[in-house]
């Protein structure tokens, strides 16, 4: 890249701050929000994950935990959601909407209190009783809701859908601890299958934005003189069909017609795929495009596998092969994120390693070896254990790589 072309890009990401607010002293892991998310969320993976397998193997035993399955489910889910949405809400929108202040310093450390207060009431909620987790989860979700108000409130609607999904997963985290309460009949559990779906509709969205700035950042890096766009009418069709099997299992989950949907939830998000082909260059090569293709293979080979346990007869293996939309898309996309993030925000350019492909690679194999335990399950124990340790891993990696950058100031001088 030549000094004209790097002054360019500089004058480009000084345009995202231009409302950097004036605050003194603030230290470099509070200068935008990304970064107290990423310190904090990858050893919580770590954390979470080797505790859920030390139990669901039955190596340890947590006392002060009733339903160690909901306690999971809820944080993978909600736990980790509000977490990322945090991270790529405060980076993205100050980008996409002129005059946004991004959140820094006080602020920042005060809105990451109240995740941290949200992660421990509900890890002790048998202790400190529903209400006070509900209150402390269901405000940060709410915080998040103000604070993407811009995006939902733009005349031109471009981000709205982020911010009706965020809106009704509140709705739905709002219906799950009415029913941890006992003011709801409908099982826990079933409302985190609807609050799945929600999830992974809001990472469809997520991703088409997340593609949009890495692949073309990627190619402008590459000197691949084209332009990458990430169809809309694709990724509705793969929103909808997600919405459909949601919809249904909830309703009817025992009906064959759900094994169909779950197929046509898996061809429509493994459709999204064909957006890296090109019309006149080749990027399906390079190990990013390959990276984030591997998030809507997981995912549509999780409902395509769903949909054929229903159909074959083999329900019970339903949740076997959910971790491929779990652990294995759900996972990847938060890991591509940190890292998509990790790289360019802090002033630097993508760049693919011995560490990001360790990254992915890792998250793939943990995911095959969780989804495939029905077919060896004599080694059931053994293959828990192990999925969820190497699941643990790239976030280690992570935190070798990226750590330091987190800490300190951007590469290129810039402010955030």
């Amino acid at each position: 890249m030549s000094h004209v072309e790097e002054k360019e890009q500089q004058l480009r990401a000084t345009n995202h701050y231009l409302y950097y607010p004036d605050e003194k002293d603030v230290p470099a892991y509070l200068a935008y929000g990304f970064r107290p998310i990423f310190l904090l969320l990858a050893p919580y993976m770590i954390i979470s994950m080797i505790l859920w397998g030390l139990v669901w193997s039955g190596v340890l035993n947590i006392p002060f935990m009733e339903n160690v399955l909901v306690w999971h489910v809820y944080e993978m889910i909600f736990g980790i959601l509000t977490a990322g949405t945090m991270a790529f809400l405060t980076t993205g929108l100050p980008e996409l909407f002129p005059g946004f202040v991004p959140i820094i310093g006080k602020k920042l450390k005060n809105v990451m209190i109240l995740w941290i207060a949200g992660r421990v009431s509900f890890w002790f909620i048998d202790v400190t009783g529903v209400y006070l987790a509900a209150i402390l989860n269901l405000a940060m979700l709410g915080w998040l809701i103000w604070f993407a108000k811009d995006a939902v409130l733009d005349k031109l609607q471009r981000h709205a859908s982020l911010g009706y999904t965020m809106l009704a997963l509140l709705i739905i985290e709002a219906w799950f601890f009415a029913s941890m309460a006992g003011h709801a009949t409908t099982p826990a559990m079933d409302i985190l299958k609807v609050a799945l779906g929600a999830s992974v509709i809001l990472i469809l969205l997520a991703m088409r934005r997340v593609n949009m700035e890495a692949v073309n950042e990627l190619m402008e890096d590459k000197g691949i003189d084209d332009v990458y766009i990430a169809r809309p009418p694709v990724t509705n069709l793969a929103i909808f069909s997600v919405m459909a099997f949601t919809i249904v299992e909830f309703l009817y989950p025992n009906n064959s017609a759900l094994g169909w949907l779950g197929f046509a939830a898996g061809a429509g998000i493994l459709g999204i795929t064909g957006d890296y082909i090109l019309k006149d260059k080749v990027i399906i090569n390079q190990p990013f495009v390959i990276y984030l293709s591997l998030i809507f293979i997981l995912l549509g080979a999780g409902y395509a596998l769903m949909g054929y346990a229903i159909l074959s007869g083999e329900i019970q293996n339903i949740s076997h092969f959910r971790h491929f939309v779990t652990s294995g898309g759900y996972g990847l996309a938060y890991m591509m994120v940190m890292i998509i993030i990790g790289w360019i925000h802090t002033g630097r350019h993508l760049t693919s390693n011995i560490y990001t492909h360790l990254m992915v690679g890792l998250i793939v194999v943990a995911t095959l070896i969780r989804g495939l335990i029905p077919y060896f399950e004599e080694y059931s124990s053994t293959l828990y254990m192990l999925s969820a340790l190497i699941w643990t891993i790239p976030f280690m990696l992570y935190i070798k790589q990226f750590k330091s950058f987190l800490m300190a100031p951007r590469a290129d001088g810039i402010k955030g």
